[in-house]
């Protein structure tokens, strides 16, 4: 999504940040496991599609996408590849209700599920989309078997709406003035910052990296 492509979010365990080329190599890995493709009820694509994938989220202006971060090591190293831990979407399902959104979540490194990360990545991606994006009713869809994520949405205040044996899928819903879904968003989140230039920025340190190659190149050359 165009709207999301300079913005990253900062919460006290997680980075969110914009699906960007350099992260696809690691989601196609991701993706490449037939345990992701069961939870996220995705079909395998070959790593041209991926990258193909990408551009087409990044351009696309009803899905927005973010790269989950472990904050902890992102600090550590600052490098993005070696901080995803997974992902999280909103994206719009009526053309005719635009405050109306699915919303997705995968925390696709295992040693880091059930230890807050992916209920941080939830609650944060929320507030954007209510905030940033004019969302005034969520949907999550989940597979019946995915217990954990079903419970997780459920502590957030999510209530099931509709429940599909043939898609082997339940449909829970949150709306932004339902009072116990905003007082656990306000209770459980503890950081939520946004930054707006963070694709400016990264480009630029990659434009002063060049040219630092440039010039040094430049000063070793032998005629």
């Amino acid at each position: 999504m165009k709207i999301n492509c300079q913005s990253k979010i900062t919460g006290s365990l997680v980075v969110l940040v914009p699906y960007r080329e350099i992260h696809v190599l690691k989601y196609h890995e991701w993706m490449s496991s037939e345990e992701l493709q069961t939870l996220t009820a995705s079909e395998p694509l070959s790593l041209e599609q991926e990258y193909e994938m990408q551009k087409t989220w990044a351009a696309d202006e009803d899905k927005c996408t973010f790269i989950i971060l472990d904050k902890a090591k992102y600090e550590e190293t600052n490098n993005e590849v070696e901080s995803m831990i997974g992902d999280t979407n909103v994206f719009m399902t009526d053309e005719t209700d635009v405050t109306l959104a699915e919303i997705e979540i995968m925390i696709a490194e295992t040693g880091y599920r059930k230890n807050g990360r992916g209920k941080e990545s939830t609650l944060l991606m929320l507030k954007y989309g209510i905030e940033q994006l004019g969302v005034k009713q969520f949907q999550a869809k989940i597979k019946l078997d995915n217990i954990a994520s079903i419970q997780m949405f459920q502590k957030l205040g999510f209530r099931e709406i509709s429940r599909s044996e043939v898609f082997n899928e339940v449909t829970l819903a949150a709306t932004s003035n339902d009072e116990a879904f905003v007082r656990y968003m306000k209770d459980h989140l503890v950081q939520y910052s946004i930054s707006h230039h963070y694709c400016e920025w990264s480009l630029f340190f990659c434009l002063m990296i060049l040219r630092a190659s440039l010039k040094f190149a430049s000063c070793c050359h032998l005629p």
